[in-house]
């Protein structure tokens, strides 16, 4: 139960800086990418605003024995990069190009706009389902 109330607070967490933040909404992604066009920075703005939080929880975690709410921290067992993860990463970057959303932005949303983000949020379980079962 502990995990359950946790995950939901920092989902809560996370959701309301997207929306805050603007990252929920399609448009300012996009113009995020567009470096010829009308360039928004917003997006770096937010990205690098994320970067001392995260260097503070990665120094206290090394010191942790175990999370919050859990036994164990379920980290990456590999810091291996190859060909499957490029090829990843740029089948996500592109559909985070076109649909102007990726998975954090897009199940928040389904709340907020979710005539915009069933389609994306659709494609990208699809995507997970056919990953389970080639992976196997």
């Amino acid at each position: 139960m502990k995990t359950v109330i946790t995950a939901l607070i920092a989902g809560i967490i996370f959701g309301a800086g997207l929306a805050y933040s603007g990252m929920s909404d399609p448009a300012r992604v996009q113009a995020f990418l567009d470096i010829t066009g009308n360039w928004d920075p917003t997006l770096a703005c937010v990205l690098c605003g994320a970067l001392l939080p995260m260097m503070i929880a990665w120094r206290i975690q090394a010191r942790m024995h175990a999370p919050f709410a859990d036994a164990h921290f379920s980290l990456p067992g590999t810091t291996k990069l190859d060909g499957r993860l490029a090829i990843g990463a740029i089948l996500f970057g592109i559909g985070w190009g076109i649909g102007g959303l990726c998975p954090g932005p897009a199940v928040a949303d389904l709340a907020i706009a979710p005539q915009s983000a069933i389609l994306f949020v659709a494609a990208m379980a699809a995507g997970m389902l056919i990953h389970r079962y080639a992976a196997s």
